[in-house]
């Protein structure tokens, strides 16, 4: 006799009713006296082998030594600097996991209030120095590295940038969680291990951008640990089947099995033990290997669900319009109102929401508390509507795993999602594909009920948008399914409250709506980017940089030696340091040769219409051709200038797809501006132009330093924030830009005599694009200056003007953006910032003060002690969370 298994079954769920925990989150039981019991063996054995965090310069280098030998296998024969980078990696690693398991130890025994941080993108940067500032080791790594023959400079620069984010989104993740655990605040965040990122660009002798895998894996990961023991099944496709026992419960079975697997990465706190946790997750298949089809002479077939399987998380944004996703998206929904009892699938991102809350779940059933108590324990912060699925998915727990009725359930929901909206644009504008395709039927009764018969309300509110196919709205399912809403700038957040999600501020009552300004770390973007300035700042507020890297009030005490004339030098030096360092990187990687006895004037971001980098490529043409018009005199009387742009454009099958998306056009036109510019001898010497491939957190840490001017110039009303500006400023950079997202806040700390403000104000902007619609004006009668500069390129002065003719036609018609509206204003603000910069003394000054300020908040309102981090401080942005939001309390990590 022997064990049998009925084919018929496999495949279906058993409905699991135990609840098993992973390896990790145990903790010691008690003898009869209340006194922690050694679990197995002897206790003093086991704590003599127990190593704690090496702090001492001997420590640190046998650590790196052991990690040689042993990690990596080599010898110190044939130890290069990548190989020097994975010992020193490995080595901080063991002081972060030191931490790590201290912090988790404290959270089991104190069982504080969580909060989970779900974003599809994470965009760490390098991860060494961060860990060397973090645990305050960095001159005895630095002292280590270099007794053992290596420069520690070097050895970082080994580090490939981590492919899990694209742009601010991910950027403004991975600040939250390091402001997280250096404000000891018990926060894990969630997301996606992509083995490629989005792509690697690359330009072509034509100027178009070409797209390359970023196998960012392919030299291992030496910060992520795999958790073998921590998986969870996911299931795609199927169908569900109402059980008949009165309680509206379904069994979802069927369709095909992915396996979600746990890689940890540290995340450590400034200045503190707490080191908290950021998991992705990585599908595999649940049977790698069709016995059966390969028997029968199937190859392909045997291996295509484990193929399936693993492409889940293989590509950041991957291509949205094959027929493999089509037909997965046609299936995401089979009933949205049928008590959410189908989880809906949208590949990666169901399986990384259905991961997620499974393993949330998991670790509040280790507290052994009842259900209804869930909210009391687990905070969901919702990183724009990407997570929305988590909504319907905790749903379908609670009642279907749970036992919970409907209304039990989505009160339970209710209190525990948290939804930041990031988005200005339409979603059709703006590239994000938030809706997806359902067959089901929009039904909102609660809106008829508190609205009779405002059948437009109805419609506008509803979950489900008309169309063929329909689609389900999901920044209304995030609205309604959180406890409390933000956008992420003061602006931005009155449009969400007053046109966004108007409606839903109506039914449910302003009190839901509130505002988080986004913040950034000092850490990362002042002291490591910027180590002289960090170093001058620490010097003259006689404060070591561990009490004013937390406290960035402290700032303020520049202000005096603004008007300091060696002080001024001091900073003026450095900026000048930062310039030739970027034209080093310059140099080095493209081969160009960089003045850097000229302002540089920065525009780094996503490349898309509504960031407006064809008005900033417009302007330097018709500066050039200003330029070629000028008398040999009246050129040295020019402020010479430097200009970068870089930035990402949608990937190639995207714009194929959908071709009024024209970001690629932009970075053509730049790149082939470029090479007439630079070879023009009658101009090189006053404008140079460049664009830096393959924009990334580690270009970003070498080009906001150097800044002198940074632009960011979206249409007013479009975009939600933006952080760069906040990173630019803190840097000692002053901004040109439009009275929108954070710029208007920067603006009232810094002085708007600190920035340099053009174009129309939101309130315009929507009279002018119905006057573009429906009373159009020739671009030659409306804005001379641009129809000219328009011309020129049409007429080919910057090689084929015909394939420009897409771009250009977007300007000559709708103009949806406004440029023909703000060109001369734009223009009139750039000779006003040349103005300024000519009295190198005074923008000096502005230099100093826009640091000093941008640290500081006028607004000392709710907390004080919030207001002290600064205002653009990401600590002070999660303190808000934490207190307004996810009532949630620092945790003090006590060491084991």
């Amino acid at each position: 006799m022997t064990s049998t298994i009925d084919p018929k079954t496999i495949g279906k769920p058993v409905r699991p009713r135990r609840h098993v925990r992973t390896l990790t989150g145990y903790l010691p039981e008690k003898d009869e006296e209340g006194r922690d019991k050694w679990p197995k063996g002897e206790e003093k054995v086991w704590k003599d082998g127990m190593r704690s965090v090496d702090k001492d310069i001997s420590s640190i280098t046998r650590s790196f030594v052991n990690h040689v030998q042993t990690s990596l296998a080599r010898q110190p024969y044939n130890l290069d600097d990548l190989g020097a980078y994975h010992a020193a990696a490995l080595s901080a690693r063991d002081n972060l996991l030191v931490n790590w398991n201290d912090t988790q130890l404290t959270y089991t025994r104190k069982a504080p209030k969580r909060a989970y941080y779900l974003s599809l993108e994470f965009l760490m940067g390098r991860t060494l120095d961060n860990a060397l500032l973090n645990l305050g080791l960095k001159d005895e790594y630095k002292q280590g590295v270099r007794k053992l023959g290596f420069n520690i400079e070097d050895v970082l620069e080994q580090e490939r940038d981590a492919g899990l984010g694209n742009g601010g989104l991910g950027r403004l993740a991975a600040c939250y969680l390091d402001s997280s655990a250096s404000q000891e605040l018990p926060v894990w965040g969630y997301g996606l291990r992509y083995k490629y990122g989005i792509f690697q660009q690359l330009i072509s002798p034509s100027g178009d951008q070409l797209e390359a895998p970023d196998p960012w894996l392919d030299n291992q990961n030496p910060w992520e640990l795999p958790r073998l023991d921590v998986t969870y099944d996911i299931r795609f496709y199927g169908h569900a089947d109402r059980l008949d026992d009165g309680t509206g419960r379904a069994i979802w079975q069927g369709g095909q099995e992915v396996l979600a697997q746990a890689y940890d990465v540290m995340i450590p706190g400034y200045g503190t033990q707490s080191t908290n946790n950021l998991r992705l997750w990585e599908s595999k298949p649940k049977r790698g290997f069709d016995l059966n089809s390969f028997n029968a002479g199937n190859y392909e077939g045997a291996v295509e669900s484990s193929n399936s399987a693993q492409a889940i998380t293989s590509v950041l944004y991957p291509n949205d319009h094959t027929r493999e996703r089509v037909e997965i998206k046609a299936a995401i929904v089979r009933a949205l109102l049928y008590l959410f009892c189908v989880r809906l699938t949208q590949q990666s991102v169901s399986f990384w929401t259905a991961a997620s809350l499974a393993d949330i779940m998991r670790r509040f059933k280790n507290l052994n508390k009842h259900i209804r108590e869930f909210p009391d324990f687990v905070a969901i912060q919702l990183n724009d509507t990407h997570p929305t699925l988590a909504i319907p998915e905790l749903m379908r727990i609670l009642i279907d795993d749970e036992d919970l009725s409907w209304d039990a359930a989505w009160a339970i929901v209710t209190n525990v999602f948290f939804y930041t909206n990031h988005t200005v644009l339409p979603l059709w504008k703006n590239g994000l594909f938030h809706c997806w395709n359902t067959s089901c039927q929009a039904h909102y009764l609660a809106v008829e009920k508190k609205f009779p018969g405002d059948r437009d309300r109805l419609a506008r509110m509803s979950l489900i948008e008309e169309g063929m196919p329909k689609q389900v709205r999901m920044a209304h399912l995030a609205c309604i399914g959180s406890r409390k809403v933000n956008g992420v700038a003061e602006l931005h957040s009155e449009l969400v409250r007053t046109t966004i999600l108007k409606d839903f501020v109506d039914f449910e009552g302003i009190s839901k709506f509130g505002n988080v300004t986004n913040g950034i770390t000092p850490r990362r973007w002042l002291d490591q980017c910027n180590p002289e300035l960090s170093a001058l700042i620490s010097k003259t507020l006689k404060l070591d940089k561990s009490v004013w890297l937390k406290d960035l009030y402290k700032l303020e005490g520049l202000l005096p030696f603004a008007e300091d004339k060696a002080f001024r030098a001091e900073w003026t030096a450095i900026k000048q340091h930062n310039k030739e360092r970027l034209a080093h990187y310059v140099q080095t990687t493209l081969g160009l040769t960089i003045r850097t006895d000229a302002m540089f004037d920065v525009q780094i971001k996503r490349i898309h219409e509504y960031k407006r980098q064809t008005l900033n490529i417009l302007g330097v043409i018709h500066r050039y051709f200003a330029l070629k018009n000028m008398s040999a005199a009246e050129k040295k009387k020019v402020n010479p200038r430097v200009v970068f742009f870089a930035g990402k454009a949608a990937p190639a099958y995207f714009i194929a797809k959908l071709p009024e998306f024209l970001e690629a056009d932009t970075i053509r036109l730049i790149v082939n501006v470029a090479r007439v510019i630079n070879a023009d001898p009658d101009t090189k010497d006053y404008l140079q132009l460049y664009f830096l491939p393959d924009y990334s957190v580690s270009l970003a840490e070498v080009l906001i330093p150097a800044s002198d001017i940074s632009q960011h110039i979206s249409t007013a009303g479009t975009e939600a924030s933006g952080t760069s500006n906040m990173k630019f400023c803190l840097n000692g950079g002053l901004l040109l830009g439009t009275v929108d997202g954070a710029n208007i806040e920067i603006a009232e700390e810094v002085g708007e005599s600190n920035v340099f403000f053009f174009g129309h104000l939101t309130p315009a902007v929507e009279d002018l694009r119905y006057q573009h619609l429906y009373h159009p004006v020739p671009i030659e009668q409306k804005c001379p200056a641009l129809a000219h500069v328009i011309n020129q390129v049409s007429a080919g002065a910057f090689g084929d003007g015909h394939v420009y003719e897409p771009l250009l036609n977007t300007i000559r018609q709708s103009d949806y953006y406004l440029l023909t509206d703000d060109f001369d204003s734009y223009i009139a603000a750039l000779e006003m910032v040349d103005e300024a910069y000519l009295d190198k003394d005074e923008w000096a000054k502005k230099s100093i003060r826009t640091t000093a300020k941008a640290s500081i908040s006028r607004e000392h309102h709710r907390e004080p002690h919030i207001d002290r981090m600064g205002k653009f401080s990401s600590d002070r942005a999660i303190n808000e969370y934490a207190e307004s939001y996810w009532n949630i309390e620092p945790v003090a990590v006590a060491k084991s």
